[in-house]
């Protein structure tokens, strides 16, 4: 008798195992999908600034962890024989704070992105966008050189976001932030294909309704003149 139960205990205790054993691996794969997606979405915004998907991925994940950020900058290069060359040169730095959320990876790369544009820095370099962050010099476009704080270095130093924003001269950052947002909307690839039940891409402004032109005023019609008051019969000649 205690041989036949043995395998039926040993069957029950498998499937509670199995359930619970699903569950949890759904719960992980559901976390990290999220993580991933989180990711993928901020990386696809920042690319063009980055420079490249790899670097803008290396970006994310760097300021998301708090760890060593690796950025590559491609050049072209003239050889003495007129031939040219590809060029990648790798541009390593340490974020200045620790680990950021996503929502303050986004403000951070909208910063430092801001106070590069001000500079008419609009295709920055690898060691421009460390600088940008970090802090360091950047050569402009007619040979000058400026110093900038770096947006992580200042939030290191417990300023806050919009403190960050003043003091770099970006404007008020919920500006920045949307500024950000907006122009590299139609950057992403994650949703770049994807289309409503209309057929309209997501993400992609709607064009606007066509304004109707303005009915033409109705022409009053001409009031009808009134008719002239009948007189009255003069009395019979004779009458009573």
């Amino acid at each position: 008798m205690i041989m036949k139960t043995r395998p039926a205990l040993a069957l029950l205790c498998a499937a509670v195992l199995s359930v619970f054993g699903t569950a949890v691996l759904a719960q992980t794969t559901s976390g990290s999908t999220s993580i991933n997606t989180e990711s993928t979405r901020l990386a696809n915004r920042y690319s063009t600034f980055a420079g490249s998907d790899a670097n803008s991925m290396a970006l994310v994940d760097g300021l998301r962890n708090g760890t060593s950020i690796t950025l590559e900058t491609t050049s072209i290069v003239k050889n003495t024989d007129g031939t040219t060359s590809t060029v990648n040169t790798p541009t390593t730095f340490q974020p200045a704070t620790g680990k950021l959320g996503y929502g303050n990876v986004n403000i951070a790369l909208a910063l430092a992105e801001a106070d590069l544009n001000k500079l008419g820095i609009t295709d920055p370099t690898s060691t421009q966008i460390a600088a940008a962050l970090n802090g360091g010099s950047v050569i402009l476009a007619d040979g000058s050189t400026e110093n900038l704080q770096g947006v992580l270095a200042l939030r290191a130093q417990g300023e806050g976001w919009g403190q960050i924003s003043q003091q770099l001269g970006t404007g008020k950052l919920g500006a920045v932030v949307s500024a950000a947002e907006n122009s590299h909307s139609q950057a992403g690839v994650a949703q770049a294909n994807r289309s409503d039940h209309h057929g309209q891409p997501m993400d992609m402004p709607r064009p606007p309704h066509p304004v109707h032109p303005d009915h033409p005023t109705v022409p009053q019609h001409p009031s009808v003149p009134s008719r002239p008051d009948i007189p009255s019969h003069a009395g019979r000649p004779g009458g009573g």
